[in-house]
């Protein structure tokens, strides 16, 4: 068990949350979500004992071990990929550290016996004699391949080092699990295995992630990171979300009725509280008024961007035909004999390699030339691109948020902006920031202002969700399934996948699959095609 006893955190003269007193129980997953700025990452570091809380305490129970997801993936960079999975437990690593050095000695005396005898001991009590096959199942779950678990990290691509830390973090069967963010880059059969693997977990998870689908499979309770508190609540994010999205909605409509009730009231007074005749119940009208007190109704620090496509003009029957499409980058084919067809009410998610549908995204979007085939769009047809890699539009770029946006506006008021701006979170001020120095979050709403200006009917849009928090992702999420034109996109966001696409298809050096059906079925077939 973890216990949170009156925690509290001040940074200067902004709380982000008090008098925190929380229970985390074994066999339980915690997903812990709140807007970006809330303190969720903050909340995890005071967890694992990283930053000390200005008020109160943490403690695990006695002979419990906690194991944190490290976000340096440099840190292990000279260790040995399996030699930096086994360190998640780092006691048993030091034990095997300690016993080759002692039987690696000329001279092993008596008392180098009685010590190794000790280790050996602690090493068995610790499961040390299968903690290298365990390393490498849980790296081959993850996607890891046998070949690279004697390799040194720094060798590794990035989305490999990643697996690798998670792998670390879940060795040794920990008491306590906490992870933030675990999925980002993740791809999907290692989410889905990373699903199965918690759902069975023993211990205590407490995960922060902006997945909605990872936090409906693994989660047990949701703790809302807002109005400067902490609360537990039973069940998973989907439950959670449709759970408060009613209260508020029951609030308001109490307040409504009290609010007309009050209007009734005060009108009473004002007509005949100068009548005598009426002046009794008038006062006691005045009385009743008084006593009637509207639900405080707290201000959330959640903000939901407006996202919204409106096409120009409607696609007619001719879309898009792609046509034996084959692309090699650095001498490597990622992109071998492509062909399709769009229809007109297709909204298409693309799955696969990510390196192969990227450039497919650039090759249709016309920033890339393909080594051979073709494509070709109907005349009615106009279209979006929203890159995976946004660098180019911000980089070196020194303007303010404002004449960023005229660049791709044909209303060029500034009124007309900063309003378009609000509506996408840039309010005041933060209208005004130079576009260099915008976060990753910052980037992409920004890029999908650019999206919406642009009026097309044919979206090309290359994992939008990625930096984005939750209430942004929801946003996006709704607007694309709005959307009255064509889509092809690629996510790593189950649910967006799933609610939006009637289409699936995917990309690999080697293979091509295309499919008619919700993104569900395309992982049951996908399973199914590997069995077969």
């Amino acid at each position: 068990m973890l216990n949170v006893n009156n925690v509290s955190l001040r940074y200067g003269g902004r709380k982000l949350f008090d008098d925190v007193n929380i229970k985390f129980t074994s066999g339980n997953c915690y997903g812990v979500i709140g807007a970006n700025g809330a303190g969720k990452s903050t909340f995890l570091k005071i967890l694992s004992g990283e930053i000390e809380p200005n008020t109160g305490d943490v403690s695990l129970g006695k002979d419990m071990r906690m194991s944190v997801l490290k976000q340096d993936h440099f840190q292990f960079d000279q260790d040995k990929v399996i030699d930096t999975v086994i360190k998640g437990n780092d006691r048993l690593y030091q034990i095997m550290k300690e016993k080759d050095e002692i039987y690696s000695k000329e001279d092993f005396s008596d008392e180098d016996g009685i010590r190794a005898s000790i280790l050996e001991g602690e090493f068995a009590e610790l499961n040390g004699w299968e903690a290298e096959a365990e390393a490498a199942s849980l790296l081959l779950g993850l996607g890891v391949d046998t070949d690279k678990h004697d390799r040194i990290l720094s060798e590794l691509e990035s989305a490999e080092k990643i697996k690798v830390l998670l792998a670390q973090a879940l060795f040794g069967k920990p008491d306590v699990l906490i992870l933030d963010e675990p999925t980002n880059d993740l791809d999907l059969p290692s989410i889905t295995w990373l699903e199965n693997y918690l759902a069975d977990f023993e211990g205590t998870v407490i995960v922060v992630s902006h997945d909605r689908h990872f936090l409906n499979m693994i989660c047990t309770h949701i703790c809302d990171v807002d109005y400067g508190k902490i609360k537990i609540y039973m069940g998973n994010y989907d439950f959670w979300y449709e759970s408060s999205q009613l209260m508020a909605q029951l609030m308001k409509d109490s307040n409504k009725k009290k609010e007309e009730k009050i209007r009734d009231l005060q009108s009473f007074i004002t007509r005949f509280s100068a009548n005598a005749s009426k002046s009794k119940q008038a006062t006691s009208r005045k009385k009743l008024l008084d006593k009637i007190t509207l639900d405080d109704i707290a201000v959330s620090n959640r903000r939901y961007p407006f996202v919204g496509f409106k096409p120009e003009r409607e696609p007619g029957n001719d879309i898009l035909i792609v046509e034996n499409l084959t692309k090699s980058i650095d001498g490597v084919k990622v992109l071998d004999n492509v062909s399709f067809i769009v229809g007109r009410e297709d909204k298409i998610a693309f799955a696969g390699n990510d390196i192969s549908v990227s450039t497919l995204f650039k090759i249709l979007a016309g920033e890339m030339e393909p080594d051979s085939g073709s494509y070709r769009y109907g005349v009615t047809i106009t279209k979006g691109y929203f890159p995976r890699d946004n660098g180019k539009y911000f980089n070196d770029i020194h303007l303010n948020l404002v004449d960023w946006m005229r660049q791709y506006s044909e209303e060029k008021s500034e009124s007309y902006l900063r309003g378009f701006l609000g509506r996408m979170l840039f309010s005041g001020e933060e209208a005004l920031k130079e576009a260099h120095v915008l976060s990753g979050g910052e980037r992409v709403r920004c890029m999908l202002s650019k999206l919406m200006l642009s009026t097309a009917n044919l979206l090309i849009v290359d994992q939008p969700t990625n930096h984005l928090d939750l209430e942004s992702i929801t946003a996006v999420n709704n607007g694309l399934i709005d959307f009255k034109g064509v889509l092809l996109f690629s996510s790593h966001d189950h649910q967006f996948s799933q609610t939006v696409a009637n289409r699936v298809i995917e990309v690999t050096p080697e293979s091509f699959y295309d499919k008619l059906c919700s993104f569900d079925e395309y992982i049951e077939n996908r399973e199914e095609r590997k069995v077969s």
